[in-house]
């Protein structure tokens, strides 16, 4: 589904972001991005939505390389990848049903099935009692639900948390990185950007890219093969070591829950 290919970032005002990043994501998988503030997360999730594009290297998304979107193909593309930010990043003049609402407004979706599905989402979320209440009437762990309501409302195939649990409380962090363990049961792809230890320890089954400054490694851990890949920025080398890996319990294509998050 996602393949990143040999991709660095470098900035003319910066030292480079991300080095030599091999990575395939498939359908339904689970992977988190670690590493510490700087070290690239954000701006690997930037290269992933074509907001930046690689200075080496090459992305595929769904069995196209991003460099054929055109630019009038980005907004489709964008819809296909729900972006859930550390400060939510909700407009606070509109209520908690209008801003999960907003962006099938602007994908032209018709009235009622805005209704149907904000109000799925909004059920799924576990605030249906709150639709009305502005941003600043929420708690910081609501809001980030209300976050992640507005980055399912278009069905995306992807969902990219960058830092989601970053400005919340341990107790709040957990059932953030619950709810979007359970999205990803559903049968969603995650991409699960955070430096948190005990949200960590809650994904530690997940397939994990760690970045650091300069540096990138990948671990695929948990049901996948165990493979580690070191890069240096001077001289690129690599250590693979790969082990027999368990079949994979398959999603289950006909949960109703999933085909509401998809249709």
């Amino acid at each position: 589904m996602i393949i990143f290919s040999s991709v660095s970032k470098s900035f003319a005002d910066q030292p480079t972001a991300i080095v030599d990043l091999n990575l395939e994501v498939n359908e339904g998988d689970l992977v988190v991005i670690t590493g510490p503030s700087g070290a690239g997360k954000t701006t690997l999730m930037k290269l992933l939505i074509r907001e930046y594009s690689p200075s080496q290297g090459s992305i595929t998304f769904d069995n196209r390389p991003l460099e054929q979107f055109k630019k009038s193909e980005i907004p489709k593309l964008r819809r296909q990848i729900g972006v859930v930010f550390q400060d939510y990043k909700l407009i606070e003049e509109m209520n908690a049903w209008e801003n999960i609402a907003l962006p099938l407004y602007i994908a032209g979706t018709k009235e009622a099935e805005i209704e149907s599905r904000v109000t799925d989402l909004l059920n799924l979320i576990g605030l249906a009692d709150k639709a009305l209440h502005f941003p600043r009437q929420l708690s910081g762990g609501e809001a980030q639900r209300v976050s992640i309501a507005r980055a399912l409302a278009t069905g995306p195939k992807v969902i990219f948390a960058d830092e989601p649990t970053g400005n919340l409380d341990s107790e709040a962090s957990l059932k953030i990185t619950r709810l979007l363990k359970k999205i990803n049961e559903l049968g969603t792809t995650l991409l699960f950007a955070t430096h948190d230890e005990e949200v960590l320890k809650e994904l530690a089954e997940a397939k994990t890219v760690h970045l650091e400054k300069h540096q990138t490694q990948a671990d695929k851990q948990g049901d996948e093969a165990n493979q580690k890949i070191k890069v240096k920025q001077d001289k690129p080398t690599k250590e693979i070591t790969d082990k027999k890996q368990t079949e994979k319990k398959p999603i289950d294509k006909k949960n109703k829950d999933k085909k509401d998050l998809h249709k």
